[in-house]
Parts: structure tokens; C-alpha cells; sequence
């Protein structure tokens, strides 16, 4: 029976960050299931948009990959999100997916990051490991892009429970709670001078880059500038972190396992 991989990303329209990241997830997913032929699809229609007037480079969406996966006779598919929490964006995927589950003999989706007790803990073991040194005074800020869905309260638990394990860091979001001027009047009132500000993002694209990293009036570098907090931007994805990558392999071994066992 031919076996494919398939890897689904937001995407980008970055090609160095996209290598960095999505393609650095897609070969450690591809390594842990050499049996599979890789494929790749993104969610966003507007980067897809993008990348074909601009590039000339054509991305599947999900429906248009597992059409085509049918089509070259693929009957067990192993499908994994490079999601952060389990929003919009993951919920329309398992969507996509199901309608299609009729064209195949077999068919596991692999959870989002941020999807148990222990991912919430082990991704805060995984961000120390691309933490810079921290001088006192000092903390990690890391910006989530948020949701309208109401898995926004994910990035609220991971900041909470940072403080509960009194990790060095604390979380935002752009579009919803925690928001960027919350934790800043927490931190000024812990006394913290300066902040290194994360993606906590797949890619470092356009919010880490404008929202966060630039100098523009309502960046958040700007805005801690602006209440005398020095902000240091670091434009590196969740992707480029091999610990986190290791968390994305074990959601797709963990979906393929469960299968073997409800079949058995």
C-alpha cells in the first residue's frame, strides 16, 4: 500500500524563514516515517496567492493535496499540523480531512503543539533551550498570534503557568488576551528593565517581524521602549527550535500508535 506523509502548515511567504522552519519540520517528520512519501500543504489562501504571482511556486491547500494523494493511488495517508493550539486553522483542517476520509483505507491526523498537560510543560523546557542569558531584572516575552476561537486561552495557561513554575518568561498575544499592554504593566510593576522578545510562532514572519520586532509606533519593541523597558527582538521561529520539532514528531508518532491499536 503506498504511504504519504502529509505536512500542514499556516505557510509562509518568506522563503528563509520557511526553510528554516516548515522545511526543517517536514525533513525531521519525513525521518521518523521513511516508509512515507512527503507532501506539503498550507491553510492560508492569501500566501498561496503570493508565492504563485510571485514566485511562480505552487502549494497545495489540504483538500488539494489529498485529491491529489487519491488520484496517485496513496490509501494510508498520516497527516501532521504544525499548529500551535488546537483554533481555527486546526479545526478546518479535521474538517477538510473527513470529508475526504471516504477516498482512503486508512487516515491519523497529528495534534497541534499545544494540546496536553505535558505539551505545556515541554514546550516550556524547549523555549529555555533558545533562551539568551537573563541578567536580573531581565525576562523573555513571547508573542502568540491569538484567536477569536476560544483556544486563545491556551496562550493565557502557558503564561500562567510559567509564573507557577516561576519560568523567566511570559506570553501575549497579538489578537487576543494576554495583550501586549497587560503584560506590560505586569512586568513594570515586577520591576523588570529589559525584555528579549520571541516568536511564539512556527515562522518569523510578518508579526515578528512588524508587530513585534520593528520600529514602528505600536510594535511591541516599541511600545516597552516607550515606558523606559529595553526590548531586544530575536526573529527566530518556534520551527528552528529542535526540541520543539522532536514535540511535532511525537504528536505524529502518538496518532500513528493510537491507530495501529484501535485497528489491532
Amino acid at each position: 500500500m503506498k504511504k504519504a506523509l502529509l505536512v500542514i502548515s499556516f505557510g509562509t511567504s518568506y522563503q528563509e524563514t520557511r526553510e528554516k522552519n516548515i522545511a526543517a519540520c517536514e525533513r525531521d517528520l519525513a525521518a521518523s516515517c521513511p516508509d512515507r512519501t512527503l507532501f506539503r500543504a498550507f491553510t492560508s489562501g492569501m500566501i498561496i496567492r503570493k508565492l504563485k504571482q510571485r514566485d511562480n511556486l505552487h502549494i497545495d491547500t489540504p483538500l488539494q493535496a489529498l485529491q491529489k494523494l487519491a488520484e496517485q493511488g496513496y490509501q494510508d495517508v498520516a497527516i501532521q499540523s504544525l499548529h500551535i493550539i488546537n483554533g481555527d486553522e486546526y479545526e478546518k483542517i479535521v474538517r477538510e480531512v473527513q470529508s475526504l476520509r471516504h477516498l482512503f483505507q486508512r487516515m491519523v491526523i497529528g495534534a497541534p503543539l499545544l494540546s496536553s498537560h505535558d505539551d505545556y510543560m515541554r514546550l516550556m523546557q524547549a523555549l529555555a533551550r533558545q533562551m539568551p542569558p537573563l541578567a536580573d531584572g531581565e525576562k523573555v516575552v513571547f508573542m502568540g498570534h491569538g484567536a477569536s476561537h476560544h483556544a486563545f486561552a491556551a496562550y493565557a495557561c502557558l503564561d500562567h503557568m510559567m509564573a507557577a513554575h516561576r519560568f523567566p518568561a511570559r506570553v501575549g498575544a497579538v489578537e487576543s488576551y494576554p495583550e501586549i499592554d497587560v503584560l506590560i504593566d505586569s512586568l513594570r510593576h515586577e520591576g523588570v528593565s529589559a525584555v528579549h522578545l520571541m516568536p511564539l510562532m512556527l515562522v518569523a514572519g510578518d508579526h515578528a517581524i512588524n508587530d513585534m520586532a520593528s520600529d514602528e509606533e505600536d510594535s511591541w519593541k516599541t511600545q516597552f521602549e516607550r515606558v523606559g523597558i529595553a526590548a531586544t527582538p530575536w526573529l527566530q521561529g518556534l520551527g528552528e527550535n529542535p526540541a520543539i520539532r522532536g514535540m511535532f514528531v511525537d504528536h505524529l508518532q502518538q496518532a500513528l500508535s493510537q491507530a495501529l491499536e484501535v485497528a489491532a
